[in-house]
């Protein structure tokens, strides 16, 4: 099985930076019409706006579960500067756990995978489903459920 949020987090994209590019320009003519307290809350709410994305952690994913082994590929969908690509792999025989978080009413999702190693069980970072809808969330979760025999 593979799963991607790849067109959605293209469009998560798109809209992050033309919201922002029209807050920042409407700030920009707001100064130069020296409306100052408006330009101040066109910034206030940029502010908002970006820190909503910083909080959310919206991820590319792409989710394969095939021929023995998972592979977890992710990064920030919304970032400045260049993108940290990530990449999970292991066969399917050494997981031992996965937790899913759920916040904000399972508007964010959040999964750690566990796996079994020589000197015991590792931890591998957490990584943000909140890009990817909630039915392919559910896929996730029922394809880790059935490896690990739950």
């Amino acid at each position: 099985m593979k799963i991607t949020n790849r067109k959605a987090t293209t469009r998560l994209k798109r809209i992050f930076f033309m919201v922002s590019g029209v807050i920042a320009i409407a700030a920009l003519g707001l100064l130069m019409l020296d409306l100052i307290i408006y330009a101040f809350g066109a910034i206030g709410v940029f502010s908002i706006w970006f820190i909503f994305f910083l909080v959310a952690d919206y991820q590319y994913i792409e989710y394969i579960d095939e021929k023995n082994k998972i592979v977890l590929r992710y990064y920030k969908a919304i970032g400045f500067g260049k993108n940290e690509f990530n990449s999970i792999e292991f066969p399917v025989a050494i997981l031992k756990n996965a937790q899913f978080e759920n916040s904000i009413f399972g508007k964010l999702s959040d999964l750690t995978l566990f796996i079994k190693t020589k000197r015991g069980i590792a931890e591998y970072p957490t990584v943000s489903l909140s890009a990817l809808p909630l039915e392919d969330r559910i896929r996730i979760q029922e394809s880790l459920r059935k490896i690990l025999g739950r």
